[in-house]
This record gives structure tokens, sequence and C-alpha cells, in this order.
């Protein structure tokens, strides 16, 4: 089953957290592989404490703005490489690519690695994709897409991100 998150609000990865949570709790094994993303959040110290979800991150200290260089690109296919092998390997139950549409999105990526990889996901494993601007190529092989939208946000009254929160 392939499922997407996506949209303008906040909550793609909260909900896709949520989900590994359920997963692990079930007993099923969950890999998270974070593109654009290189800093720790408080989500961190508390997926280390369960056995069956590992995380990664592919990207640098903060996360990647529209801008980026040579090494942002390095780790985004560092990231889709491992994920491919984790996807061969066939060792995990839920597979996650955290902000992997932000990545295409910014041309980090090419679709059709992105679609070949959807594709040659094995039809056993949960493949999860999220972040803003999903491809519609994606959003058609997708079997569930769900569409965060942004009605209000703290951050437009000068409130910053809050540890346990938004960090």
């Amino acid at each position: 089953m392939i499922q997407v998150y996506t949209g303008n609000g906040k909550g793609k990865t909260t909900a896709v957290l949520g989900l590994a949570l359920r997963a692990a709790g079930a007993g099923l094994k969950v890999y998270i592989a974070q593109f654009l993303k290189g800093k720790k959040c408080s989500e961190h110290n508390a997926l280390k404490k369960i056995k069956n979800i590992k995380i990664e991150q592919f990207g640098r200290g903060c996360f990647v703005k529209k801008v980026y260089g040579k090494e942002d690109l390095e780790l985004t296919k560092k990231g889709l490489k491992k994920t491919e092998r984790i996807l061969s390997e066939k060792a995990y139950d839920v597979v996650i690519l955290d902000e992997i549409n932000i990545a295409l999105d910014f041309g980090l990526l090419e679709l059709k690695e992105v679609i070949s990889l959807i594709k040659n996901t094995p039809k056993k494993t949960e493949l999860i994709l999220t972040g803003r601007h999903a491809k519609e190529e994606i959003l058609r092989i997708a079997d569930l897409v769900s569409e965060i939208k942004e009605v209000k946000h703290p951050y437009y009254k000068g409130v910053r991100a809050r540890r346990g929160i938004e960090l």
C-alpha cells in the first residue's frame, strides 16, 4: 500500500510518526528516512527507545530551503539509495520517506527515480511519502492520499517553533 501525506499545513511528519508508533505497537518493523532534515528533534529521543523503529536523516543541520548546495544533493541521493536497499532487503514492514516530496519539488531527486522506487516496493511493505507539493504522478499511483491544509498557524503571529510541539 502506498500512502501520501501532503499539503501546506503543519502535521504531515507528526501524522506519520503516529502511524510508526501504531505499527511498532503491533510488532511491525518501521524504517524512517528523513530527507533534507539533519537536526535532531524531540521525536528522535522517543524513537530511540522503541526497538523496532529505525530513523535516519539525510540532510544538514537545518531544514533545506529552496536554495541548496552540492552537500544537499549528495545527502538526498544517499537517502534514496539507502531506501532502495532497505526496500529490496524486505526487512521492514513500514517504510516512511519523510519530506521526499520536497526533495522532488526542489529538483534534488528525479521523479522517475521515485516512481521506480514506488513501483519496486514489495507488496507487503507499507510505503509512506510526506512533504508539500506531491507530484500528480505520485498522487495517481498512491492508494491513500491525505492533504493537510493550513487554516491558521501561530508562526504568522511571531511564535517560534516550540520544543516538544514542533521540535
